[in-house]
This record gives structure tokens, sequence and C-alpha cells, in this order.
């Protein structure tokens, strides 16, 4: 038998491997973009799959389609979504900038297999019915990126923020030494410093989920340049109440085809929170990083547990590699968000031309994003352990506790007994009780770090603040 079949498209005859599912146009763009061996990922060809069932069944209600088409129509695109012709979509993400050669992949694909089931069906008349590429591919977008955001990313990040929630209230009690510009300075607890970080996670859910309103309007129906050509004015509606008995999200259409098809600004804005939440998480990453530096040399305030060996050369070493990874994921993320941003620079009048790209790296980044939370929760924050001692140790000797005396000293003395303390590296209880005049139970009542990490004056009045 041979290994090839002959289809044929508008353009004319094309070999086609003998057990493909997909015909000649998806032939063509595998043959034309031989780029990076990257394809559109698995959450973009699902939200396709339902696209192409939920137009179905719209263009069945509204007497386009015989039912026996739209029914086989629906159980192709529907096992499509489901994955299980995942392999039938060979083509590159760097191809035809509105995505026109995958769309046609899906309404070959589904076709053959729709006419397996011995109903008629054609990719263009049928599958596509009422539909154009530029329509399509924007409304994947948004439907991929709205169920992979919703279905992961969101419930990750929610585990994250009770993971922390829950460490800040165990060592609410624990007072450490604060940094600014990562220098010693007035004390925190661990559970304050904790909370700064779920409160960022917190925000990064709220901006998130806010981003996602926009991502639920499709242009679908806008079919070839926003004006519906070709397309039921109903259809849109209609597609999008479709989608919503499909995955239970309630999509609508979009009020302005044109704006949903020539630009992708929406894309564009639920990137940016993907950044945002980047930074966030590169933050709560190095700092965990610096805490756990050491264990002799560096900070040693924390040792995160141990994954696995550190060094191919250095015995018993061992490395902070999930806030690594975290922070890896963290520059994939901003990355990402540039070639997007410039992506949707690229709407040229009533066509964005690098929808692809755009759809490839914002599915990414969530997947990232989505997977290094729930690492950085599981393998990283919630099985920290305090080195209780070092901790106090550096408390006891910090020598910017001598703040909490300005009321009474004022600064000027204040700076003088700090000095003192750094340059003869002795605790600053014993030097204060030598420059101040106070007596050890003022001193004890004013410089206990756990009270000062409440914040007011402890001083009583007096002095240059």
């Amino acid at each position: 038998m041979s290994q090839y079949r002959i289809e044929h498209d508008s353009m004319g005859e094309l070999k086609v491997p003998a057990d493909a599912l997909y015909g000649a146009q998806t032939q063509r763009a595998v043959d034309n973009f031989p780029i990076s061996g990257l394809r559109l990922p698995r959450a973009f060809i699902r939200a396709l799959g339902l696209i192409k069932a939920a137009a179905a069944e719209a263009n069945l209600g509204l007497g386009h389609l015989r039912k026996n088409q739209a029914a086989a129509i629906r159980k192709a695109a529907l096992a499509v979504a489901d994955g299980q012709f995942d392999d039938q979509f060979p083509i590159d993400v760097f191809q035809t900038g509105s995505g026109t050669s995958t769309n046609m992949n899906a309404n070959e694909v589904i076709a053959h297999v729709a006419g397996k089931g011995g109903a008629k069906v054609h990719p263009n008349d049928h599958v596509n019915y009422g539909q154009s590429s530029n329509d399509v591919i924007p409304t994947a977008i948004h439907v991929s990126a709205t169920l992979t955001a919703s279905e992961q990313l969101l419930p990750a990040l929610k585990h994250l923020k009770k993971t922390i929630e829950r460490r800040a209230r165990e060592l609410r009690n624990v007072p450490k030494t604060g940094r600014t510009h990562l220098m010693d300075a007035m004390p925190v607890t661990f559970g304050q410093e904790l909370s700064g970080w779920a409160a960022q996670i917190a925000t990064a859910i709220e901006r998130i989920e806010d981003s996602i309103k926009r991502m639920r309007r499709l242009p679908q129906g806008g079919t070839a340049v926003g004006t519906g050509i070709n397309a039921d004015p109903k259809f849109g509606p209609a597609v999008a109440r479709e989608l919503k008995k499909l995955t239970g999200v309630r999509f609508d259409a979009a009020e302005n085809y044109f704006e949903g098809m020539a630009g992708q600004d929406a894309a564009v804005e639920l990137s940016g929170q993907l950044k945002a939440l980047a930074v966030a998480l590169m933050k709560i990453a190095n700092d965990l990083r610096w805490m756990n530096s050491g264990p002799l040399a560096g900070l040693g305030e924390i040792e995160l547990p141990a994954l696995q060996p550190g060094s191919s050369i250095m015995p018993g070493k061992v490395n902070p590699v999930i806030p690594e990874a975290t922070a890896m994921v963290a520059a994939q993320v901003i990355g990402n968000d540039a070639a997007i941003t410039i992506g949707g620079q690229s709407g040229n009048f009533q066509l964005n031309v690098m929808l692809p790209l755009i759809a490839h790296n914002l599915l990414q980044s969530i997947g990232l994003l989505a997977n290094v939370s729930v690492l950085l929760a599981d393998k990283a924050i919630a099985g920290f352990k305090v080195n209780a001692a070092r901790v106090k140790e550096a408390l006891d000797k910090n020598p910017i506790l001598v703040t909490a005396l300005n009321p009474v000293i004022g600064y000027e003395k204040g700076a003088a007994t700090a000095k003192q303390a750094y340059k003869q590296k002795r605790p600053i209880m014993e030097v204060a009780l030598e420059t101040t005049g106070l007596s050890k139970d003022e001193l004890n009542k004013l410089l206990d770090p756990m009270a000062l990490t409440k914040g007011g004056i402890h001083g009583g009045g007096g002095g240059g603040g």
C-alpha cells in the first residue's frame, strides 16, 4: 500500500500521508512552515474543538445544517476537544498570522472523522459554516485562556495563598531581623513577612479574575472582517450560549467584532496581569533563596526541604531548586509578555496577524505559572523550617533596634550607640547600657523585638525623632 494518498483543495492536488485525518490545506502548512517544531498547545486544540461543536449546534438550531451533519460534526469536534486526535495537529506555531492553517486543520480533521460515520461533511461548507479563521482563532485564544486560567491557574494561586497564610499564622510570634536595601532594619515577624507574600498573591488573583471578564467576550460571528458576512446575525450569540453549555463558563458575544478581531487587547491585558504575578513570584522566590542562603556563610534563617543533591562535585550540597525554578518561570513569562505585547500591536486594519504567537505564549505563561505555584507551595513554603537560634542571635546583635530609643535619647545619640555596637560587634543591649543612661529593665522593655514588630512609639515621649 502507498504511504500517501492524493488530496485536493482550491490550489490543486497534493500528497498527504495515507493515515492522516487532515487534508491538503494542513499538508501545505506543514510543508510551508518547518520552523520551530512547536505546535499550538493542547488547551488551544481543546478550544477549537469546543468552538466547532458549539458552531455545529448553533447552525443546527438556526436551520443551516441538517441534523445528521450537525450531530456528526459535534461528535467529532468534541473528540478533538477531548484530545483524541492531538497527533493530527502538526502545524508549527510560526505560520500564517491569522492561524488560517490551524483553523483548516481542525475543519479537515473534524470533517474526516465525521465522514466516517456516514454523514456527508465538507471542511469549509459544513464544519466552517458561518465562520472564518479570522473570528475562530481569536475566539479560540479567548476560550482557551479563560478555561486554562479558570481551571488551572486560579486554583493553583488560591492553594499557594492558603499555604502561605497557614505558615504565616504558624510563625506569627517568631520575630526576625527585617531588611531594607538588604541591610539590617527593624524587626518583623516571619508571619508579617509572609503576610506580604499572601497579599501579593491575593491581589494577583483579583487582577486575573478581572481580566478574564474581558476574555469571556468572543468575536465569533464577525467572520472575515468583522461585518459578519456569510454568517447568520444570531450565530455569534448562539455559539456563546452553546459554549456555556459545554464548559459551564458564561461566554458572551462581543459587542464589537471589529475590536475582537483587529485587536488583541484583552489577551495583552491578561498577559500583563500574568507578568505582574511573575514579578510577585520572583520576589517571593528570591526572599526564600536569601533566607535559606548558607547554611554557614549566608543568612541561614530557614532551611528549605532538601529535594535533591545540589552538586556533581561538592558532596552534601543542597540547593533551593524550587525557588530557582520559580524564578526561571517568572523570567519566561515576562519574556512571553513582551512577545504578546508586540503581537497585540500587529493588528493591521481588520485583523491581527500574530494570533498563533499570542495563543502559544499566553497559554504557556498560564500553564507555567499554574504548575510552579503548586510546587512553590508544596515543596518550598509548606515545609521550610526556621533556624530559631540563628534568627535570635542575629536579632540580638542588630544595632538598628536602637531606633526604638529615638523618642527617649534622640537620633544622634542613637546613631552613636549603633555605630559603637557595629564597631565592637557587641549586642545593642550591652552598648546601650553604657551610652544611654537607661536601666536594664527599661532597655529590655524598649528593645523587646516582639513588641517592636507591633509598630507605634515605644519610648514614651521626649527626644528628637
